[in-house]
């Protein structure tokens, strides 16, 4: 079973706000390309996004399937491969301080993936991982940086203005300060 963290230097809500949207699987899903829906409303359960693989010349259409979700919190998703079978990766973020460790943790559930998986096969996943959520911590903190830019010129100059992803935090806390 593959686990990684990473910290991410935005708060939760902002990290939310990147896996929700299941038309920027690709910005940040290693080996992805040109994701779009596919069924339902990502990322409630039973939603999917279809995608690309590429792998050079070669390129595979895939499918990922929202199992569970807790907002704001956890998403588990079911990954289709093809002949190698289905994963399963859970996604999990959590407030650290004024930032969001994000732990990923996957493993093959169906498929010759299971069949065929080592300690080989999880250094791959793991380097996998280390750059998936670089990618993804990078263009989380994008979105922080368009949100701190837009709210720039609203706020009042006594540090009452919130960032929408800070205002999204708060209000997936029940209107209190996470």
């Amino acid at each position: 079973m593959a686990v990684r963290h990473h910290l991410i230097k935005t708060d939760p809500a902002t990290v939310w706000a990147v896996l929700a949207d299941g038309s920027r699987y690709a910005d940040w899903v290693v080996g992805t390309a040109e994701s779009r829906p596919r069924r339902g409303q990502w990322p409630q359960v039973g939603s999917s996004i279809a995608y690309e693989i590429r792998l050079g010349p070669l390129s595979f259409s895939n499918e990922t399937e929202v199992r569970r979700c807790e907002e704001g919190r956890e998403l588990e998703l079911e990954a289709r491969a093809g002949a190698l079978g289905t994963a399963r990766i859970a996604i999990e973020l959590r407030p650290w301080g004024e930032h969001c460790l994000v732990i990923v943790d996957e493993h093959p559930l169906q498929g010759a993936g299971g069949a065929l998986h080592n300690a080989g096969v999880e250094v791959l996943i793991q380097v996998r991982h280390r750059a998936m959520l670089a990618r993804l911590a990078k263009v989380c903190a994008a979105e922080r940086d368009k949100a701190e830019a837009g709210a720039g010129g609203g706020t009042s100059g006594h540090g009452g203005g919130r960032t929408a992803s800070q205002a999204a935090g708060r209000a997936a806390h029940g209107g209190v300060d996470a």
